[in-house]
């Protein structure tokens, strides 16, 4: 009940749209009564008399409040709604705003087609709770309470005898929601894993073909989604129970209604009205009686879609409670002129599985110096960008940039004095115009053409048939690899920051576009700060300082020549190729 409170607790910011549409469902409620006393006195009064000169009036009553009901009925619909997406958009702008906000060490935990699920398809099932829960939660109870009071104010006797049913509706519906809240997670679950499964399945379709695995990925794509079916069916099934059980107990009130007040017609009663007045009071009676439990089997329905909301929301709420990243505009801020000193002190991490990824790493760059950082695979060269970065945080030690320890800088300000180019560069679904954007929001035509020839990217954008308006499809994928990494350098061209981290840029191109693209970084390293991680000999030997690693530690430090003097591990990766020469110059 917590989770649904606090999807209600949204409604809070629109005070004036509430009020609004709780007038108009409390007029249109009370409005509902208006028919049955009508039915009441032409039956009682009307037609036993024959006061034909009463006929016209009370028809034109009815008609009044039917019109004036569906008026009040049409505008509380449009308020709720626009009330309903309002809050909707809240809650995904603040899902969003959260997700923004979440340490990348968060991700690395998460199927990217989970948080999708949850961000989608949890928060529209929230909004059904909103929708329903309001349109139909508020006006169903009103109903009740309004039109109870009127049964009870008719004949007292038999009000409460139609009330038989109740006590039998309320257990139901408990037993009922005690155990719905886990066959609907069970459901949310199946669907997110399907989701998840789907997600990785087109992510990989190039892999899936090419190893020709469709087959079994069929199979278990079909496994995931009968996990959905049975979960589903179960939760129909509890459901087909529950609802004509409920149905048959709100049954059993028309026919006491219907059994006792034949009963009190024909016998009369201690009021001592009439025959014709007992006959219009039933009439009246047993029409508002189907007003008063129409909407308690409404309310049965609701508790359905609440309990669907109930468990999506629960999701949506567990990423929103979730630990943020420190604000990234909190801190210290680097001065306007940053020179690019970075320094290691003694630094350890691991990423949370208790084996140390860095062990008392000490390493440095001077103002406009070029790093390069060799070694296997899993010697921590990543890591030592990933906490640069600030992606992640280190357990000891100290890293300093310009002089200050960037744990107490703000991010948002270390983050803009790095440019930073990964082995697969990432490419928006969009324009080159907009993924340049990306680096510098205002920068103009000509600065992007500028960014674009220094990056060797020029000529092959000029070629595209819409130029920087070509759209480069998803994840740049109607771009070579070698075209979306020197768009990507393009990118950190414009943005032009003082310091470099560039992983791998190299590693996935052909000895000619990798050339185009070396030589692309050379005019991006002229006077900044360049951490590189790189197993081209041609890029590591024209670095200033060498730092190798081996299971996250530096084992030897200094430029090329003194490497390869010392004959030591350096030496051994040059030897078998773990570092690759381009040429027999290079060998």
């Amino acid at each position: 009940m917590n989770t649904v409170l606090r999807v209600f607790s949204y409604l809070q910011r629109y005070p004036t749209l509430a009020i609004a549409q709780l007038s108009c469902a409390v007029l249109m409620t009370v409005l509902v009564i208006v028919f049955p006393e009508i039915v009441k006195r032409v039956t009682g009064d009307v037609i036993p008399n024959r006061k034909l000169e009463l006929l016209l009036p009370y028809t034109l009553v009815a008609a009044g409040a039917f019109l004036l009901t569906n008026i009040f009925n049409a505008l509380r619909i449009v308020l709720n709604n626009t009330f309903e997406q309002k809050v909707i958009f809240d809650i995904r702008s603040d899902l969003y705003a959260k997700i923004q906000r979440l340490p990348i060490k968060w991700f690395d935990n998460k199927r990217t087609g989970d948080v999708m699920t949850r961000v989608t398809e949890d928060v529209t099932a929230m909004e059904r709770v909103l929708i329903d829960g309001i349109e139909q939660g508020i006006v169903a109870a009103l109903q009740i309470l309004v039109v109870g009071v009127y049964l009870f104010l008719q004949n007292p006797s038999l009000a409460a005898i139609s009330m038989i049913p109740m006590p039998f509706l309320a257990a139901g519906a408990i037993l009922y929601t005690r155990k719905a809240p886990e066959r609907h997670r069970k459901v949310r679950r199946a669907t997110s894993s399907m989701n998840s499964l789907l997600h990785d399945n087109l992510d990989g379709i190039q892999q899936i073909k090419a190893f020709t695995r469709e087959e079994a990925e069929l199979g278990s794509f079909n496994a995931s989604s009968n996990k959905v079916r049975l979960a589903t069916l179960h939760l129909m099934k509890v459901w087909a129970i529950y609802n004509p059980s409920m149905e048959f107990f709100r049954n059993l009130g028309y026919v006491f209604a219907v059994g006792f007040g034949g009963y009190w017609v024909i016998n009369g009663g201690a009021g001592g009205e009439a025959f014709e007045e007992r006959l219009g009071i039933l009439t009246a009676f047993l029409v508002t009686l189907s007003l008063f439990y129409e909407p308690i089997s409404r309310l049965h329905g609701l508790n359905q879609i609440i309990q669907a909301g109930r468990a999506a929301g629960e999701r949506v709420f567990e990423i929103i409670d979730a630990e943020e990243e420190e604000d990234v505009d909190t801190g210290e801020r680097l001065p306007d002129v940053v020179t690019g000193a970075v320094r290691f002190e003694n630094v350890s991490f691991s990423y949370g599985d208790n084996i140390p990824t860095l062990k008392g790493v000490s390493l440095e760059a001077a103002p406009g110096e070029m790093v390069a950082l060799v070694g296997q695979t899993g010697a921590g060269k990543s890591t030592i960008i990933n906490l640069l970065t600030r992606f992640y945080e280190y357990d000891s030690g100290v890293i300093y940039v310009d002089g200050h320890p960037i744990d107490t800088l703000n991010k948002k300000s270390l983050r803009s004095a790095m440019g930073y180019v990964t082995q697969e560069s990432f490419l928006f679904n969009g324009t080159v115009r907009e993924n340049l954007e990306l680096a510098k929001e205002t920068a103009t035509d000509e600065e992007m053409w500028a960014a674009l020839d220094a990056a060797n990217a020029g000529d092959f954008v000029r070629a595209l048939p819409e130029q920087l308006e070509t759209n480069v499809g998803e994840r740049g994928v109607k771009l070579s690899v070698g075209e979306k990494q020197r768009v990507a350098i393009s990118r950190v061209i414009l943005k032009n920051p003082p310091i470099l981290l560039l992983d791998e840029a190299t590693a996935s191109v052909d000895t000619e576009t990798e050339k185009l693209i070396q030589e692309a970084l050379e005019k991006l390293m002229e006077k900044r700060t360049s951490f590189v991680i790189a197993h081209r000999l041609s890029t590591v030997r024209n670095a200033a300082k060498i730092y190798v690693m081996e299971h996250g530690e530096v084992i030897e430090s200094g430029d090329h020549e003194s490497l390869l003097a010392e004959n030591g591990t350096y030496a051994q990766l040059c030897r078998t190729s773990l570092i690759e020469s381009d040429s027999e110059n290079d060998a």
